[in-house]
């Protein structure tokens, strides 16, 4: 079952990376992130997209949450998370690919337990990917979504950057 505005974000952790090796520039050191605990008392965006350095997402999707930060975060935003069932290394390197350090916390769900308990797994074997989450946003009030819009298929309007920029 998909998750539902107004009820609790599931318990369960993301894996982010934030250091890189100062001779090759790999990320290393991935660390476990307690979902429950990064959002309580917060304000969190979480935007997911259905891979790390994939079309869409790396043309579009990424780069409006990276280009809207401040203004998210100037209308209370705490932080703002891309998710996606990529490992931790692969959502570091995209993330510095893209300018997102400070700006957008890179969590990878590697095994996708986090995207199938949101209920938002989508299987994409057939083309390869095996599988990933839906396009989505979700604005999260002190642990409880309160917009989640998902994008169906070739869809990219509702997890925009300005889209949650405007219900803010």
């Amino acid at each position: 079952m998909t998750i539902e505005v107004g009820q609790p974000l599931p318990a369960g952790k993301l894996t982010e990376c934030n250091e890189f090796d100062p001779e090759n520039g790999c990320p290393m050191n991935p660390q476990p992130q307690d979902v429950a605990e990064l959002t309580k008392g917060k304000k969190v965006v979480i935007f997911g997209v259905p891979g790390a350095f994939t079309p869409l997402c790396s043309a579009q999707h990424l780069p409006g949450y990276v280009e809207y930060a401040d203004q998210l975060k100037a209308k209370g935003v705490d932080s703002i998370w891309c998710m996606a069932v990529n490992d931790a290394f692969v959502m570091a390197a995209w993330g510095k690919a893209n300018n997102a350090t400070g700006k957008v916390n890179m969590m990878a769900d590697g095994s996708a337990e986090y995207t199938k308990a949101l209920g938002l797994d989508r299987d994409l074997t057939a083309g390869g990917m095996g599988v990933r989450c839906y396009r989505f946003a979700m604005i999260v009030d002190d642990g409880i979504v309160t917009y989640l819009g998902v994008e169906g298929s070739g869809e990219f309007g509702v997890s925009k950057a300005e889209t949650i920029l405007d219900l803010l």
